[in-house]
């Protein structure tokens, strides 16, 4: 990446640094600190465990001299091999390819490696050297950012080009950046007691966002910071109305007990509109279809509740956007615009695979599926806050006679899988069975068809109105099966009573 330049007096610019320039022109030279870059290398030639200092953030192209690079690779390379980095060993790999010959030959090493460059702080160096480097990125990545706002591209409107260059700033920021690296036990084991405490004082015993499920908390705990979540199934199975209902529960829980307890949740629709989304949820707080509320057959009374419900539910924190196509960089830059208006807790996306690709399309769609989870994933970690994703399953499902659904039958499931740290499905028996009725065969006796038909029957009335949520996948936790309530007509799914908790009506 080229910075641009300007016009300053010619005396500003020193000789022999490295930096191409034009006979009897001046120039702006980009950020550099030339001594920094000196007394790092000497250092390292004079002490080779001053490398390991700055060897976890700190690369070749970083330094704004190319030679100085080439010399703190090949340090690097000889280091690495456990043998010993200095004047002499560094000189027969430099003289192969010339690089010595461009800055004045073998002297310039033993000039960089002066007594006094064993005495400074290594680091600072390193982080100063890399702070320029990304100052140079910057001002590159800016002259871009002025180039593409003046070409007129028909696929590429203003919005994708901000998106696109956040994309690159957000690259550019988390990339070999120094902070970070390894933690002290003590740091990360108060961060667990913290998460803890934090669990112990709720109802629910939870570290993470609820889900309003009893057993499905039990189960994963809450939905915690920094987590992909995968909720996949087949069409139909209902995956739109259980994080409808999640996302319901988790804002509705913050609006009337508190920030403690609730999320404030962005909910990204890239199917469904944001109204029927609204529906969907009046119709679950209100028990009126839907279709009712579509076609206007209301009663005045089913009528007047949905005018409460809305009232009630005027205040809750959950935010749609039903943008068609978004790409991961449009979810982030409005994930964050709605942390820093109103602080978020939770983020949905319905789903994984209508989430474009930008502008980085490939032929392989499993390569951008991967770049897509990926990206979630990060977003996930960055922001600090969990990510649900609806994803498909393929039609592998429906060629067996057990149709409850497995981590192989995720499309693309290699990157999903692994990306993901929670991995749940859903599977409803009686959505199957409904359309599996037995029908008369040639020559069979009524007798027999009959007893077909009653053990059909027999089987679809155990499996009406109930679902399972398969957790096939969980980093942090056990999985298995949970039993759900699900009334299809109002779209809403409820914590199942077993046969054991039922009262004793006797």
């Amino acid at each position: 990446m080229t910075p641009p330049i300007s016009r300053i007096p010619a005396s500003a610019v020193p000789a022999n640094d490295g930096v191409p320039r034009t006979e009897g022109t001046a120039f702006r030279l980009p950020p550099h600190n030339y001594e920094a870059e000196h007394a790092l290398l000497g250092a390292i030639l004079v002490n080779n465990r001053n490398y390991e200092k700055v060897s976890e953030f700190l690369r070749p192209e970083h330094f704004v001299n190319p030679v100085h690079g080439r010399i703190f690779e090949v340090c690097g390379r000889l280091i690495d091999k456990g043998q010993q980095a200095d004047p002499v060993t560094v000189k027969g790999f430099l003289e192969q390819d010339g690089t010595l010959g461009e800055v004045g030959g073998v002297q310039y090493l033993l000039r960089l490696a002066s007594p006094a460059a064993g005495i400074i702080d290594c680091r600072d160096y390193g982080q100063i050297i890399y702070d320029l480097h990304l100052r140079r990125e910057l001002i590159g990545l800016g002259e871009e950012m002025v180039n593409d706002a003046f070409t007129a591209d028909l696929d590429r409107d203003a919005s994708t080009q901000i998106e696109d260059a956040e994309h690159r700033l957000f690259d550019l920021a988390t990339t070999g950046s120094f902070e970070g690296g390894l933690l002290k036990f003590s740091t990360a084991l108060t961060t667990a007691i913290t998460l803890a405490e934090a669990a112990h004082k709720r109802d629910g015993k939870l570290s993470g966002v609820t889900t309003g499920f009893i057993d499905l908390n039990r189960k994963l705990g809450g939905m915690h910071p920094s987590d992909l979540i995968i909720l996949a199934a087949r069409p139909a199975m209902g995956k739109t109305a259980l994080v409808t209902n999640i996302a319901f529960n988790a804002a509705y829980e913050r609006m009337t007990k508190g920030p403690e307890y609730g999320a404030n949740v962005a909910f990204f629709s890239l199917e469904m509109s944001a109204d029927q989304l609204a529906g969907r949820v009046l119709a679950m707080q209100t028990h009126i279809s839907s279709h009712k509320m579509r076609t206007g057959m209301l009663a005045e009374d089913e009528f007047h509740r949905l005018v409460g419900a809305c009232q009630t539910l005027d205040k809750i924190p959950l935010f749609i956007d039903d943008t068609p196509g978004l790409t991961v960089a449009a979810i982030r830059t409005r994930s964050r615009r709605m942390k820093r208006m109103h602080g978020l807790d939770l983020i949905i996306i319905d789903y994984l695979q209508l989430i474009s690709p930008g502008s980085r399309r490939t032929e392989n769609r499993v390569q951008e599926l991967s770049e897509i989870t990926r990206g979630l994933k990060i977003l996930a970690k960055e922001l600090k806050v969990p990510v649900v994703a609806l994803s498909q399953l393929s039609r592998a499902v429906e060629s067996r006679d057990d149709k409850r659904p497995l981590l192989s039958d995720l499309r693309e499931s290699g990157s999903i899988e692994q990306d993901a740290d929670v991995v749940m499905f859903i599977y409803r028996e009686e959505y199957y069975l409904e359309r599996a009725e037995p029908m008369a065969k040639s020559g069979e006796a009524d007798d027999r068809h009959g007893s077909r038909v009653a053990k059909w029957q027999e089987q679809l009335d155990d499996a009406r109105n109930k679902a399972e949520i398969i957790i096939a996948k969980q980093r942090h936790g056990p999985t298995g099966t949970i039993k759900m309530q699900f009334n299809g007509e109002f779209t809403e799914f409820n914590d199942l009573a077993s046969d054991d908790h039922l009262p004793d009506y006797h």
